[in-house]
């Protein structure tokens, strides 16, 4: 077994922030850096790679958490497309730029379909899965989002335009040259949602690697039956029930850490990963 608990005399490292040119198209990630076993973090809508550094630093320093800006949000820029497939090689490019692998996936919404779907796909790439509220099935909606303003005058002007989302988006709000604004078009984001909707129980069941399901219980997009229905058709997968909507790692971060914790814990390590 490998040892998840937290150094007292260990000091949280700055992420450093990496870009890469991916053909023209810059995906930017950061990374947590440290000794520990890689950690790949993903997503979801709206969000951005560090809205895990609680996270990244109550791992530290067992865990090492690489966590990427996806296609079209943060620091990224803005794709042609929002594919699955496209999505899937963004988190292959970085594993490929830091030479690791297999790694623990962690994923958030739509972080939590690719990464199931990387497993899928590169089965040979990920040693354990981490799913954070999100189903086999896809069937939300996210159009409420484009009537969110483009740009305000001002920080506070913005915050009152966007109403009772702001406490959800408070990490996205950025000053651009032009005021202040999100860093992610809303249209984008349904766009990508359209594709992201939709039957990914092949994909859930196609691999059998260790999988933890950490379910919100006040979610409206997972619920109760669906989770206990993936974790029991898929072996080697539990799950885990905490009072929160769907941003548990944000509504509960002590609870989340203490459940992801427990699942690294368990993990036998048997093949040594590259740093």
């Amino acid at each position: 077994m490998i040892s998840t608990g937290r150094s007292a005399s260990s000091t949280p490292v700055q992420p450093a922030r990496v870009d890469l040119d991916l053909d023209g198209r810059r995906l930017s990630f950061l990374d947590f850096g440290g000794p520990g076993r890689p950690l790949l973090a993903l997503h979801g809508h709206f969000s951005e790679g560090r809205t895990f550094t609680h996270l990244a630093r109550e791992l530290a320093p067992a865990w090492r958490v690489i966590a990427p800006d996806q296609r079209g949000h943060g620091e990224s820029d803005r794709p042609l497309d929002y594919s699955r497939q496209g999505y899937i090689a963004d988190a292959a490019a970085v594993l490929d730029h830091l030479g690791l692998g297999p790694v623990v996936v962690l994923g958030h919404s739509l972080g939590g379909v690719n990464a199931y779907q990387l497993a899928a796909r590169y089965p040979e790439r990920v040693l354990a899965l981490a799913i954070e509220d999100i189903g086999a099935v896809v069937d939300d909606d996210l159009s409420f989002c484009l009537a969110w303003p483009h740009r305000a005058p001002g920080r506070a002007a913005l915050i009152e335009e966007l109403g009772e989302s702001a406490r959800y988006l408070t990490d996205a709000i950025r000053e651009y040259d032009d005021g202040w604004g999100l860093a992610f078009r809303p249209e984008d984001m349904v766009a990508s949602h359209r594709l992201v909707k939709g039957d990914h129980w092949d994909d859930w069941l196609a691999t059998s690697c260790p999988a933890l399901l950490v379910h919100g219980i006040r979610s409206d997009t997972l619920s109760a039956d669906h989770a206990a229905a993936m974790t029991s058709r898929r072996p080697h997968t539990r799950l885990v029930h905490l009072p929160t909507g769907h941003t548990v790692h944000e509504t509960d971060p002590d609870g989340f850490v203490t459940a992801l914790r427990a699942f690294l814990g368990s993990l036998e390590m048997d093949a040594p990963a590259r740093h």
